[in-house]
């Protein structure tokens, strides 16, 4: 099976750039956000195929409770809030007849191994602006599944391989909570290290 493993940022992988190179396994750094991620993506698909794409990187998580590191599988993403204002309404791209903002991972009948499959399953938002306002954090959160995961790029990874007709999964490891911005509170190093500790383990059984 040839996999191509995508994410935003260079340093999201580096743990496992040289496990990938030394097993012969793609992958891309787009650039973090939407457009980035979708134009990248894309101009790789175009020259090659895959049998399945793979998007990793780290996230936010709405849920106060949930443990720094913690990895889920995304099987829904949403371009949040993309559509129009009506004063205090807010009108989907699906009403106004112009799109879809939600995509899901794609995956019916690969053979895909354990260490994807039994990770917790969840949803995530894709944003141009992460939140760091109580107050917007407060009334978007009312909006979402409990446990919803915010990125910048997982919906447009899947909108991507959609469009290439490809499958895609896409795998977050949890760095902070969304909450007013304090970095203090985060904690990468954590969550770079079980997200790259996965990925290697996902790329050896899935080619044993």
């Amino acid at each position: 099976m040839k996999i191509l493993i995508v994410a935003a940022t260079a340093p999201e992988i580096a743990e496992s750039i040289s496990f990938l190179e030394e097993k012969g396994i793609d992958y891309l750094i787009t650039g973090v956000g939407m457009v980035a991620t979708a134009f990248a993506l894309g101009q790789r698909l175009a020259q090659q195929p895959y049998d399945l794409l793979l998007n990793v990187g780290i996230a936010g998580t709405f849920d106060q409770q949930e443990s720094l590191g913690r990895l889920f599988r995304i099987e829904e993403d949403q371009l949040f809030q993309l559509g129009a204002e009506n004063e205090q309404a807010f009108i989907s791209i699906e009403e106004l007849g112009f799109g879809e903002s939600r995509f899901f991972a794609h995956y019916k009948g690969l053979p895909l191994p354990a260490t994807y499959l039994n990770l917790p399953a969840t949803s995530a938002i894709t944003v141009n602006k992460v939140h760091g306002c109580a107050a917007h954090i407060a009334q978007v959160s009312s909006q979402l599944a409990p446990g919803s995961l915010e990125s910048m790029e997982g919906a447009a990874f899947f909108y991507a391989a959609k469009q290439a007709q490809m499958p895609a999964i896409q795998v977050r490891a949890i760095s902070n909570y969304i909450e007013s911005r304090n970095t203090a509170h985060w904690n990468i190093p954590k969550a770079l290290l079980n997200l790259n500790q996965w990925l290697q383990e996902f790329c050896r059984q899935q080619a044993s």
